[in-house]
């Protein structure tokens, strides 16, 4: 199934209920035993979390007495629902999500981000060069980026809200109407459209002034104020993973397809290859402030363009979303 990283986070709707339905369809564990820690993704394992099993693979998480477990999310789970009843000690979030959080009263708080920006696009058949040339077209939207990125989208490129047609995550739709796009992300639909042999072209949102991080790593408010060592020894651990990811990605990437029986190794290769050439993990402040950076400025960028798009109150206390205090203490410069 293809899969899309923003389509598929779940609402923040009902986030106290339903826990007994919630399963954990894949789980990958550190050796040694330590501090039990679980790491929920927001997604089946793939190279998005490489650096996650990375560091698993090469023992990171145990020389800083970590027992580390990755969770793998389903399409049907609400992972920061995991977090906030306390079945998870760390998730992969998303900026947009965590603001509409804290604004709601729920205490997450964003510690390091994995990515520096956000890999979300939209993909269209060969031919366009330019999103405006698109009015009129349908665009497949996913019913949860109805609040995140479309409303930017829609006014910027001065498209009609009736454009918007459902995206359930399948493509057989774009595949067969030439005039159609589709909100994507580089390592999934780019992947079916080639296994498909299908010419297409991809907008990136952030070359287009999307401001998000790119899948924080986010624990909670009482995480941080009661156990810093282990927020501190788990950034420290996952940032030195994603640092050797992009230099040998073969020890996560055994992980990976160990827990993901769905997963193959030329998708995961074309994923791998696709998040190396877009130099995720670095920005002009990660090469002053180290892998993992975050800036209040960053974040206030996002806090306004949600609040410029209604999907944030203005008085929301959107600076208790997140601290620098973890990584701007470790420092780990990219090499």
């Amino acid at each position: 199934m293809s899969r899309n990283m923003l389509g598929r986070r779940q609402s923040l709707l009902g986030l106290t209920a339903g826990l007994g339905a919630l399963s954990m369809p894949f789980i990958q564990t550190a050796r040694a035993a330590g501090t039990p820690v679980k790491l929920v993704t927001s997604w089946y394992a793939q190279a998005e979390f490489g650096g996650f099993y990375q560091a698993l693979a090469k023992e990171y998480y145990e020389r800083e007495g970590l027992d580390v477990t990755i969770e793998a999310a389903s399409p049907q789970m609400n992972v920061p629902q995991l977090l906030a009843a306390g079945r998870a000690d760390f998730i992969t979030g998303y900026d947009f999500q965590l603001l509409s959080a804290v604004a709601s009263g729920i205490p997450l708080v964003a510690v390091a981000s994995t990515f520096q920006h956000d890999q979300q696009g939209l993909m269209t058949h060969a031919g366009v060069t330019d999103l405006q040339q698109l009015k009129n077209h349908p665009i497949l939207i996913a019913s949860s980026s109805h609040a995140t990125f479309w409303p930017w989208l829609r006014k910027r490129s001065g498209y009609a809200e009736e454009q918007a047609r459902p995206y359930s995550f399948n493509l057989q739709p774009f595949f067969f109407d030439k005039t159609m796009a589709v909100q994507a992300y580089a390592s999934s639909e780019l992947w079916d459209a080639k296994l498909k042999g299908m010419a297409v072209e991809f907008f990136l949102f952030k070359d287009l002034g999307y401001p998000p991080y790119g899948a924080p790593m986010v624990t909670t408010q009482q995480m941080v104020k009661t156990d810093k060592g282990k927020v501190n020894s788990f950034v420290k651990a996952s940032l030195l993973g994603w640092n050797d990811y992009f230099k040998d990605p073969t020890p996560g990437n055994s992980l990976i397809l160990k827990a993901n029986p769905n997963m193959t190794l030329e998708h995961l290769t074309f994923g791998y290859e696709g998040l190396k050439k877009a130099d995720v993990l670095l920005s002009d402040d990660v090469r002053t402030k180290g892998l993992g950076a975050m800036t209040t400025a960053r974040w206030q960028a996002t806090r306004d363009f949600m609040v410029s798009q209604n999907l944030l109150p203005a008085d929301a206390d959107w600076k208790s979303a997140f601290t620098t205090e973890f990584v701007d203490n470790l420092r780990i410069m990219p090499t």
